[in-house]
């Protein structure tokens, strides 16, 4: 799958925000790279964890976060929703299972998965008939890796320890979550 055509498609203009996407992607898809070298044992789809990556966040153009050059409508947290979304009406008439794959990570990458509960709970603006919790080990290597990268802060890579404590707001299970990938993926 050409990725950057589909990055293009969205994201036609070399602009700030194309640039800030790219580099956070790329952050995360060399951290998957990295994790994938260090642990042949779980035999990860190399390739589709760089196609993913790379994808992962492509919804956030149509979010309003000024502070990252966004200026869509929708809040942040449906940029997950609305990247797959945009991806799966590249795959409409197609049975393209890469794409569907990639869909699933944008869905599933927020935090370390956002429960049915959380959404009814903390009423967040997301359908509450999808999950949004990553589920493969793929899908998990791109949840785990995106947390220690900041679209507001390129330059930024935070230790585990950084990392652990931006998700105490979110709780205490997401925390616990993140620590059980640190002993699978470290």
């Amino acid at each position: 799958m050409d990725y950057q055509s589909i990055i293009d498609r969205y994201y036609p203009e070399d602009n700030e925000l194309k640039r800030i996407l790219m580099i956070h992607s790329r952050q995360v898809a060399d951290r998957c790279r990295k994790i994938a070298k260090a642990h042949p044992e779980l035999k990860l789809d190399k390739e589709f964890l760089e196609e993913a990556s790379m994808l992962h966040d492509i919804g956030i153009v149509g979010c309003n976060a000024p502070s990252i050059q966004c200026f869509g409508t929708e809040p942040y947290i449906c940029h997950g929703f609305l990247g797959a979304r945009m991806l799966r009406s590249l795959n409409e008439g197609r049975a393209n299972y890469q794409l569907e794959r990639c869909a699933l990570v944008c869905e599933r990458h927020t935090g370390t998965g956002i429960t049915r509960e959380q959404i009814e709970a903390q009423h967040l603006p997301l359908p509450v008939d999808i999950s949004y919790v990553p589920e493969s080990l793929e899908e998990q290597v791109i949840c785990y890796a995106d947390k220690f990268y900041s679209k507001s802060d390129l330059s930024l890579e935070r230790s585990v320890v950084q990392t652990a404590q931006s998700l105490e707001k979110f709780g205490e299970a997401g925390v616990k979550k993140f620590l059980q990938w640190v002993e699978l993926f470290e």
